[in-house]
């Protein structure tokens, strides 16, 4: 992406994905990650966090100061760490907040790669990432993994492995595969609350104090996201169906708040319906549930599931940061 030079009466839109996290989620968390690796498989969607920057005087949007306290604390902490002084800056998204899909990690890189492309310096995502979460960790207080932003960055169907640092390997798609997916992956917002911060913690704790149920899970969801990595360049989506699943059966065994009865009930109906594959996104608690439909009944699924939530068509984002100038 070029990097224009900054000038007083232009306007910057970046865009950022959100994504879905097909496995490993957690095992990118400290630490967890820095003690004995993760690893996530993840994809970028087209669901989008877009954020604008202009200069104060000539903005016409409805936008935030940047340069008072805002009431947003995500831009606050972005613009304050860039120390650029006489901007607007503006977050608009199309996707439902808390709904487990990195929304806020999509955010953050949109607002640094808007101030970033603003400034005329290069765009080095990888620089963005780590950004994006110190802002989170450090001036929000957010504990969490990094997955999500480098799904934000890089966009793309992503295998990333966490040590003391970040791997990034994008995974080769074949153009079926990638129609076959979008085809046949069913997106349900629930409508319901995200987890809590307390059973996060909850379940941080259990892995600190060597909990086997915990240790047991998080061993297996890392070791089938490797296996859904090598699913989606082989392009056998009845394979991830399966993986899908079963991540899901080690990853509602963390805490017994993870799942929800809507999500059992979303979970009952789509395999009734013919699905082959399901879980929860993000940490779960509510927000979005993934449907893997089989290869000829998704719109079986799509009927059987829609009255229980709303129903989030996307496509696979290729891209991630995005600058419109």
């Amino acid at each position: 992406m070029e990097s224009p030079t900054t000038s007083s009466n232009r306007t910057v839109i970046v865009r950022a994905p959100t994504r879905i996290d097909l496995g490993g989620g957690w095992t990118d968390v400290p630490p967890y990650c820095g003690e004995l690796g993760g690893f996530v498989c993840n994809i970028a969607i087209s669901r989008y966090a877009v954020a604008t920057v202009a200069a104060a005087e000539t903005y016409r949007g409805t936008a935030v100061p940047a340069s008072s306290s805002l009431d947003n604390p995500l831009i606050a902490a972005a613009v304050r760490r860039s120390g650029i002084a006489g901007l607007r800056v503006s977050v608009a998204s199309d996707f439902p907040l808390a709904a487990g899909l990195g929304g806020s990690s999509s955010a953050s890189a949109a607002v640094l790669g808007a101030l970033c492309t603003w400034q005329g310096r290069h765009l080095n995502l990888v620089e963005i990432a780590e950004e994006g979460r110190r802002i989170e960790v450090e001036d929000l207080g957010i504990s969490g993994g990094r997955q999500d932003h480098y799904a934000a960055t890089h966009g793309g169907a992503l295998a990333l492995t966490f040590t003391d640092r970040v791997a990034v390997r994008r995974l080769r798609l074949s153009a079926e595969t990638r129609a076959a997916f979008e085809a046949r992956a069913l997106l349900i917002y629930t409508g319901e609350s995200r987890i809590s911060g307390s059973t996060v913690q909850a379940v941080l704790d259990a892995y600190r104090a060597r909990e086997s149920q915990v240790l047991t899970a998080l061993a297996g969801m890392k070791g089938l996201a490797r296996q859904m990595a090598d699913a989606l360049e082989t392009g056998d989506l009845d394979w991830l169906g399966d993986l899908l699943a079963e991540h899901w059966g080690f990853q509602r065994s963390l805490h017994p708040a993870i799942s929800t009865a809507r999500i059992d009930e979303i979970v009952m109906r789509a395999q009734s319906a013919g699905a082959i594959g399901w879980k929860a996104m993000g940490a779960s608690g509510g927000g979005c549930v993934l449907v893997l439909a089989g290869a000829g009944n998704a719109r079986e699924v799509r009927r059987a599931i829609e009255p229980l939530g709303e129903i989030l068509d996307f496509a696979l984002d290729p891209h991630g940061l995005t600058a419109q100038l």
